[in-house]
């Protein structure tokens, strides 16, 4: 596998993947997600993707709807798997990742193997869209994602740079903003499972909005 990999689409990735299970976390594809890695089967995991020259790893979320065993969490059927595309080492045990978002892909199922981290089988033809980079940017209401970022700022107190807001195209800014959201895994998923990128930016306006009404009724401030 070369240093910088190119994929084409679902045939240019194994079948078989190491998962990394984050309650809250959203990778999407082209986002980049830093990783702090402490746990001795993850820097296992780590190792393995750096040896095997893939660079791969599954991210996917357990689902608390549906718990399972403490250190064998039931897991939602759709992930996405990154490539490790930084690498440091802290000093101190751990290693420092950013993830770079390939594609999301279905848990077909778990499979049983003597490695310490878990690893499935997967399949990637359901997202073959996510090959092709700013697939449907033209049906994102561009104007009501940013009328509902601007709202969010406002309500929190917070400040942001517009410039690059907008001048970030429309793929990259809902991404990014689904990834950087402070919602709860149930509304994570949900953002990654959307079938398109407008659905997406839908999802994440009207959580967004109903995060500013709950604040606003409470009168106490939405989340942040």
């Amino acid at each position: 596998m070369p240093m910088n990999a190119t994929y084409r689409g679902p045939a240019d990735l194994p079948s078989t993947l190491p998962v990394f299970p984050l309650p809250g976390a959203l990778l999407l594809p082209r986002g980049q997600m830093p990783l702090n890695i402490f746990e001795p089967r993850y820097l296992a995991m780590v190792d393995d993707a750096l040896r095997s020259g893939h660079r791969l790893i599954g991210m996917i979320q357990p689902d608390s709807a549906h718990p399972g065993p403490e250190d064998k969490p039931t897991l939602f059927r759709v992930g996405c798997v990154g490539r490790i595309t930084q690498f440091a080492e802290s000093g101190d045990g751990r290693y420092l990742l950013q993830l770079t978002g390939v594609s999301r892909f279905r848990l077909e199922h778990e499979l049983a193997v003597d490695t310490p981290y878990r690893q499935c089988l997967v399949s990637y033809a359901p997202f073959a869209d996510d090959f092709v980079a700013r697939k449907g940017e033209k049906a994102v209401d561009r104007a009501a994602l940013l009328r509902a970022l601007r709202d969010f700022l406002e309500a929190n107190k917070l400040k942001a740079d517009w410039d690059g807001i907008e001048s970030a195209p429309n793929e990259a800014l809902v991404n990014a903003l689904a990834m950087m959201s402070p919602y709860g895994p149930a509304e994570k998923q949900a953002l990654l499972e959307a079938p398109d990128l407008k659905t997406r930016a839908e999802i994440l306006v009207a959580v967004t909005e109903i995060e500013l009404a709950k604040g606003r009724n409470s009168g106490d401030a939405p989340l942040q």
